[in-house]
């Protein structure tokens, strides 16, 4: 059974969540071309995350001598590769700064 509702208690409670809204707009903009671009921003950023990432732990690999010369080689061609494809996307979505706000939680990159 659900439990009941005192009068005014719906109004308070969508007073609070409008206090606290945070850093998100009011309202979603849902132009088509914003769309596409704001999930291009959203994966190109994930990608971006994920290669830090990559980046990262051959570093810690290569400082702790796991790594041979020629895999160091590899992983800093992909790596380069990866960058410069990203570059390119980031031109061609118009997208200049992958740093989402994830307001309370900061920056999602460095």
């Amino acid at each position: 059974m659900a439990p009941d509702i005192q009068a005014g208690g719906m109004e308070d409670i969508a007073r609070c969540l409008r206090k606290d809204r945070g850093p998100w707009p009011s309202r979603v903009n849902l132009e088509p071309d914003k769309v596409e671009q704001g999930l291009a921003k959203l994966v190109l950023s994930l990608i971006e995350l994920i290669r830090q990432l990559l980046e990262r732990q051959a570093i810690r690999r290569m400082e702790a001598g796991s790594l041979s010369s020629e895999e160091i080689e590899r992983l800093g061609t992909a790596l380069m590769r990866l960058e410069e494809r990203m570059q390119e996307l980031k031109e061609h979505f118009g997208i200049e700064d992958l740093n989402l706000d994830l307001g309370p939680l900061g920056k999602l990159i460095d």
